[in-house]
């Protein structure tokens, strides 16, 4: 009896562990996203107000997870576009038209465009924040629901 219900326990968690798997893709973006957002609000600041040369800029914050590894290449002079494929074509060349303005041009027009990005940014993140909530509680509750299928099939 207790064996039956160690394994059916067991298959549960590893159901639910799955669907947790399976979201990472909408986690992932969601965070992208956000430590996007909140570095073109520094930029932004940094262009107003402190001016400091980009290389400075880039050294003075540490990011995490993909959107670290791309301000990484960028400042190393590499291609800028994330190792794991979780933008869409139009977001990759957005991620690129976005990195090669970073330092390019006069003052007013970085201050324009950033501006400008800064509302499609904030929106994507929360867009995709909203998203990845959702998709989590989803696939959290398809592997439960999984799980619990297949220990009515088995036992």
């Amino acid at each position: 009896m207790w064996i039956k219900f160690a394994l059916a326990v067991a298959i549960i968690l590893f159901c639910t562990f799955l669907g947790y798997l399976a979201a990472g893709k909408a986690r992932t973006k969601s965070n992208f996203y956000l430590q996007f957002s909140a570095f073109n609000e520094r930029y932004l600041n940094e262009i107003e107000y402190a001016r400091k040369p980009l290389s400075a800029f880039l050294s003075m914050h540490e990011y995490a997870g993909e959107f670290g590894g791309v301000v990484k290449r960028f400042s190393e002079r590499k291609d800028v576009l994330p190792k794991e494929n979780f933008l869409s074509e139009e977001e990759k060349s957005e991620l690129k038209d976005y990195f090669s303005m970073l330092g390019n041009g006069d003052t007013s027009s970085q201050k324009e465009y950033f501006s400008i990005r800064t509302k499609q940014l904030a929106g994507k993140a929360e867009t995709y924040r909203k998203e990845a909530k959702e998709r989590g509680e989803l696939y959290l509750k398809l592997g439960l629901l999984f799980g619990l299928a297949v220990v009515i099939l088995i036992v």
